[in-house]
Protein backbone atom coordinates (compact mmCIF):
# COMPACT_ATOMS: atom_id res chain seq x y z
CA UNK A 1 0.00 0.00 0.00
CA UNK A 2 1.74 3.33 -0.91
CA UNK A 3 2.47 5.96 2.09
CA UNK A 4 -0.67 8.09 2.58
CA UNK A 5 0.16 11.59 1.18
CA UNK A 6 -0.47 15.10 2.86
CA UNK A 7 1.01 18.56 2.11
CA UNK A 8 0.47 22.32 3.32
CA UNK A 9 -0.24 24.88 0.98
CA UNK A 10 0.66 28.45 0.96
CA UNK A 11 3.05 31.54 -0.48
CA UNK A 12 5.80 31.78 1.29
CA UNK A 13 5.72 28.37 3.13
CA UNK A 14 9.04 27.41 4.15
CA UNK A 15 8.90 28.98 7.67
CA UNK A 16 5.92 26.46 8.41
CA UNK A 17 6.39 23.57 11.00
CA UNK A 18 3.12 21.67 9.81
CA UNK A 19 5.60 19.13 8.48
CA UNK A 20 6.91 18.79 11.49
CA UNK A 21 3.97 18.83 13.66
CA UNK A 22 2.27 16.63 11.20
CA UNK A 23 4.76 14.02 11.44
CA UNK A 24 5.01 13.91 15.30
CA UNK A 25 1.36 13.44 15.62
CA UNK A 26 1.71 10.39 13.07
CA UNK A 27 4.59 9.13 15.58
CA UNK A 28 2.04 8.93 18.23
CA UNK A 29 -0.01 6.01 16.45
CA UNK A 30 2.38 4.55 14.51
CA UNK A 31 1.14 6.05 11.08
CA UNK A 32 3.46 5.89 8.25
CA UNK A 33 3.02 9.05 6.03
CA UNK A 34 4.62 11.73 4.38
CA UNK A 35 4.27 15.42 4.83
CA UNK A 36 5.15 18.52 2.31
CA UNK A 37 5.13 22.14 2.20
CA UNK A 38 4.20 23.39 -1.42
CA UNK A 39 4.89 27.06 -2.30
CA UNK A 40 2.21 28.32 -4.88
CA UNK A 41 1.25 32.09 -5.88
CA UNK A 42 -2.59 32.27 -5.58
CA UNK A 43 -2.59 31.99 -9.28
CA UNK A 44 -1.25 28.57 -9.92
CA UNK A 45 -3.31 27.12 -6.20
CA UNK A 46 -6.15 25.49 -7.71
CA UNK A 47 -3.83 23.82 -10.66
CA UNK A 48 -1.41 23.04 -7.76
CA UNK A 49 -4.23 21.32 -5.20
CA UNK A 50 -6.21 19.63 -8.03
CA UNK A 51 -2.89 18.11 -9.52
CA UNK A 52 -1.64 17.47 -6.13
CA UNK A 53 -4.73 15.33 -5.30
CA UNK A 54 -4.72 13.49 -8.31
CA UNK A 55 -1.50 12.09 -7.82
CA UNK A 56 -2.81 10.83 -4.35
CA UNK A 57 -2.91 13.22 -1.93
CA UNK A 58 -5.48 12.79 1.00
CA UNK A 59 -5.38 15.81 3.10
CA UNK A 60 -4.00 19.18 2.65
CA UNK A 61 -3.88 22.07 5.33
CA UNK A 62 -3.41 25.69 3.67
CA UNK A 63 -2.43 28.91 4.36
CA UNK A 64 -2.13 32.33 3.51
CA UNK A 65 -2.77 33.60 0.96
CA UNK A 66 -4.86 30.77 -0.27
CA UNK A 67 -7.95 30.42 2.76
CA UNK A 68 -10.67 31.97 0.42
CA UNK A 69 -9.26 29.72 -2.62
CA UNK A 70 -9.51 26.51 -0.49
CA UNK A 71 -13.51 27.25 0.28
CA UNK A 72 -13.98 28.34 -3.12
CA UNK A 73 -12.85 25.22 -4.58
CA UNK A 74 -13.97 23.01 -2.90
CA UNK A 75 -17.43 21.00 -3.32
CA UNK A 76 -18.23 20.00 0.02
CA UNK A 77 -17.93 22.69 3.06
CA UNK A 78 -18.55 22.25 6.77
CA UNK A 79 -20.44 24.44 8.71
CA UNK A 80 -17.61 26.35 10.20
CA UNK A 81 -15.97 26.54 6.80
CA UNK A 82 -19.10 28.01 5.06
CA UNK A 83 -19.98 30.27 8.23
CA UNK A 84 -16.16 31.71 7.37
CA UNK A 85 -16.31 31.53 3.68
CA UNK A 86 -12.46 30.38 3.96
CA UNK A 87 -11.20 27.09 5.01
CA UNK A 88 -7.29 25.97 6.51
CA UNK A 89 -7.93 22.40 5.49
CA UNK A 90 -8.87 20.23 2.79
CA UNK A 91 -9.59 16.68 2.27
CA UNK A 92 -9.81 14.12 -0.67
CA UNK A 93 -13.36 12.88 -1.57
CA UNK A 94 -14.46 10.21 -3.76
CA UNK A 95 -14.40 10.35 -7.38
CA UNK A 96 -11.67 13.61 -7.37
CA UNK A 97 -14.33 15.92 -5.40
CA UNK A 98 -12.53 17.64 -2.24
CA UNK A 99 -14.20 18.82 1.01
CA UNK A 100 -12.79 22.14 2.98
CA UNK A 101 -13.09 22.74 6.51
CA UNK A 102 -11.92 25.19 8.47
CA UNK A 103 -10.31 24.42 12.33
CA UNK A 104 -9.13 27.98 12.88
CA UNK A 105 -11.22 29.61 15.35
CA UNK A 106 -11.12 26.26 17.43
CA UNK A 107 -8.00 26.00 17.48
CA UNK A 108 -7.38 29.40 18.69
CA UNK A 109 -10.35 29.21 21.57
CA UNK A 110 -8.94 25.77 22.36
CA UNK A 111 -5.12 27.56 22.79
CA UNK A 112 -6.42 30.66 24.64
CA UNK A 113 -8.65 28.55 27.08
CA UNK A 114 -7.50 25.47 27.64
CA UNK A 115 -3.64 25.35 27.61
CA UNK A 116 -3.24 29.24 28.01
CA UNK A 117 -6.23 28.72 30.82
CA UNK A 118 -7.82 32.36 29.82
CA UNK A 119 -11.82 32.75 30.06
CA UNK A 120 -12.75 35.25 27.49
CA UNK A 121 -16.27 36.23 28.46
CA UNK A 122 -16.89 39.84 28.51
CA UNK A 123 -13.75 40.47 26.85
CA UNK A 124 -13.45 43.75 24.54
CA UNK A 125 -12.18 42.31 21.62
CA UNK A 126 -10.40 44.37 18.58
CA UNK A 127 -9.99 41.94 15.41
CA UNK A 128 -7.24 43.61 13.46
CA UNK A 129 -7.85 42.25 10.18
CA UNK A 130 -10.57 40.84 7.77
CA UNK A 131 -8.86 38.35 5.28
CA UNK A 132 -9.60 34.77 5.51
CA UNK A 133 -7.76 34.14 8.86
CA UNK A 134 -9.84 37.12 10.39
CA UNK A 135 -12.89 35.37 8.82
CA UNK A 136 -11.81 31.44 10.77
CA UNK A 137 -11.45 33.21 14.14
CA UNK A 138 -14.04 36.04 14.11
CA UNK A 139 -17.45 33.56 14.84
CA UNK A 140 -15.54 31.72 17.46
CA UNK A 141 -14.52 34.82 19.58
CA UNK A 142 -17.91 35.64 19.86
CA UNK A 143 -19.02 31.84 20.85
CA UNK A 144 -16.83 32.01 23.60
CA UNK A 145 -18.03 34.97 24.75
CA UNK A 146 -16.30 38.03 24.15
CA UNK A 147 -19.02 41.01 24.56
CA UNK A 148 -18.08 42.82 21.86
CA UNK A 149 -15.75 42.53 18.50
CA UNK A 150 -14.77 45.23 17.09
CA UNK A 151 -13.35 44.52 13.22
CA UNK A 152 -10.69 46.97 11.82
CA UNK A 153 -8.69 46.70 8.41
CA UNK A 154 -6.61 48.76 5.85
CA UNK A 155 -9.68 47.92 3.34
CA UNK A 156 -13.03 49.08 5.13
CA UNK A 157 -15.03 47.57 2.89
CA UNK A 158 -13.05 43.67 4.39
CA UNK A 159 -14.06 44.94 7.72
CA UNK A 160 -17.95 45.92 6.79
CA UNK A 161 -18.16 42.55 4.70
CA UNK A 162 -16.82 40.84 7.74
CA UNK A 163 -19.12 42.16 10.38
CA UNK A 164 -22.27 42.30 7.85
CA UNK A 165 -21.71 38.31 7.77
CA UNK A 166 -21.92 37.66 11.14
CA UNK A 167 -24.73 39.83 11.32
CA UNK A 168 -25.05 40.57 15.33
CA UNK A 169 -24.18 44.31 14.68
CA UNK A 170 -24.62 45.25 18.80
CA UNK A 171 -21.82 42.98 19.21
CA UNK A 172 -19.79 42.82 16.09
CA UNK A 173 -19.18 46.30 14.15
CA UNK A 174 -15.95 47.93 12.39
CA UNK A 175 -13.83 50.69 12.60
CA UNK A 176 -11.67 52.48 10.65
CA UNK A 177 -7.95 51.78 10.87
CA UNK A 178 -7.09 55.62 11.08
CA UNK A 179 -9.63 55.51 14.10
CA UNK A 180 -7.14 53.51 16.29
CA UNK A 181 -5.62 56.00 18.13
CA UNK A 182 -8.81 57.68 18.93
CA UNK A 183 -10.99 54.28 19.90
CA UNK A 184 -10.16 53.45 23.50
CA UNK A 185 -8.67 50.02 25.15
CA UNK A 186 -9.51 46.72 24.56
CA UNK A 187 -9.05 43.50 26.71
CA UNK A 188 -8.02 41.05 23.79
CA UNK A 189 -6.48 42.35 20.68
CA UNK A 190 -6.23 39.64 17.70
CA UNK A 191 -3.89 40.23 15.06
CA UNK A 192 -5.25 38.12 12.03
CA UNK A 193 -3.06 40.53 9.16
CA UNK A 194 -0.33 39.22 7.23
CA UNK A 195 1.92 42.30 8.15
CA UNK A 196 3.99 39.90 10.10
CA UNK A 197 4.61 37.45 7.73
CA UNK A 198 5.23 40.10 5.05
CA UNK A 199 8.19 41.44 7.52
CA UNK A 200 5.89 45.05 7.89
CA UNK A 201 5.34 46.92 11.13
CA UNK A 202 2.01 47.90 12.26
CA UNK A 203 2.21 50.71 14.03
CA UNK A 204 -0.42 50.16 16.59
CA UNK A 205 -0.69 52.94 19.05
CA UNK A 206 -0.28 52.12 22.71
CA UNK A 207 -3.70 53.43 24.05
CA UNK A 208 -5.39 50.43 22.52
CA UNK A 209 -3.83 47.87 25.06
CA UNK A 210 -6.15 47.62 28.29
CA UNK A 211 -4.98 47.37 31.60
CA UNK A 212 -5.26 43.83 31.87
CA UNK A 213 -5.10 42.84 28.17
CA UNK A 214 -4.46 39.82 26.02
CA UNK A 215 -2.68 40.37 23.16
CA UNK A 216 -2.38 37.39 20.15
CA UNK A 217 -0.89 37.03 16.94
CA UNK A 218 -2.04 34.26 14.78
CA UNK A 219 0.96 34.26 13.41
CA UNK A 220 3.89 32.48 14.77
CA UNK A 221 7.75 32.89 15.36
CA UNK A 222 9.62 35.47 13.76
CA UNK A 223 6.26 36.59 11.85
CA UNK A 224 4.84 37.47 15.40
CA UNK A 225 7.59 39.05 17.15
CA UNK A 226 7.11 42.78 15.72
CA UNK A 227 3.25 42.69 17.38
CA UNK A 228 4.59 41.11 20.04
CA UNK A 229 6.82 43.88 20.75
CA UNK A 230 4.55 46.10 20.67
CA UNK A 231 2.15 44.44 23.27
CA UNK A 232 4.96 44.00 25.88
CA UNK A 233 5.95 47.67 25.60
CA UNK A 234 2.75 48.71 25.91
CA UNK A 235 1.97 46.78 28.90
CA UNK A 236 -0.36 43.87 27.54
CA UNK A 237 -0.32 41.51 30.49
CA UNK A 238 -0.44 38.42 28.00
CA UNK A 239 1.28 38.08 24.54
CA UNK A 240 1.20 34.60 22.93
CA UNK A 241 2.05 33.98 19.17
CA UNK A 242 0.13 31.20 16.99
CA UNK A 243 2.20 28.48 17.57
CA UNK A 244 -0.51 26.65 20.35
CA UNK A 245 -3.16 27.76 17.71
CA UNK A 246 -1.35 25.77 15.06
CA UNK A 247 -0.78 22.90 16.90
CA UNK A 248 -4.28 22.96 18.12
CA UNK A 249 -5.29 23.35 14.53
CA UNK A 250 -3.48 20.35 13.28
CA UNK A 251 -4.48 18.33 15.14
CA UNK A 252 -8.46 18.93 14.28
CA UNK A 253 -7.17 18.14 10.60
CA UNK A 254 -5.32 14.72 11.78
CA UNK A 255 -8.13 13.90 13.26
CA UNK A 256 -10.37 14.72 10.01
CA UNK A 257 -7.89 12.33 8.36
CA UNK A 258 -7.00 9.57 10.69
CA UNK A 259 -9.63 9.30 13.22
CA UNK A 260 -7.88 9.77 15.88
CA UNK A 261 -6.93 13.36 17.65
CA UNK A 262 -3.17 13.03 18.89
CA UNK A 263 -1.87 14.83 22.12
CA UNK A 264 -1.20 18.02 21.29
CA UNK A 265 0.67 19.10 25.17
CA UNK A 266 3.95 17.44 23.75
CA UNK A 267 4.23 18.74 20.54
CA UNK A 268 3.74 22.39 21.48
CA UNK A 269 6.61 21.86 24.32
CA UNK A 270 8.68 21.06 21.90
CA UNK A 271 8.20 23.23 19.22
CA UNK A 272 8.42 26.19 22.37
CA UNK A 273 12.15 24.28 23.50
CA UNK A 274 13.12 24.29 19.64
CA UNK A 275 12.19 28.18 19.53
CA UNK A 276 13.62 29.42 23.06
Amino acid sequence: MPVAQFAVFGHPIAHSLSPTIHQAFARQFEIELTYRAIDVEPAGFAAAVRRFFADGGRGANVTLPHKAAAFALADERSVAATRAGSANVLTALVAGRLAAHNTDGDGLVRDLTERHGLDLRGHTALLLGAGGAAHGVAWNLLDAGVATLTIVSRTATSADALADAIGEPARAHTRYWSDLAGIGSYDLIVNATSAGVLGVSLQLPPSLVGARALCYDLSYGTAASSFLSWATTAGARYAFDGLGMLVETAADAFALWHGRRPDTEPVYQALRRQSA
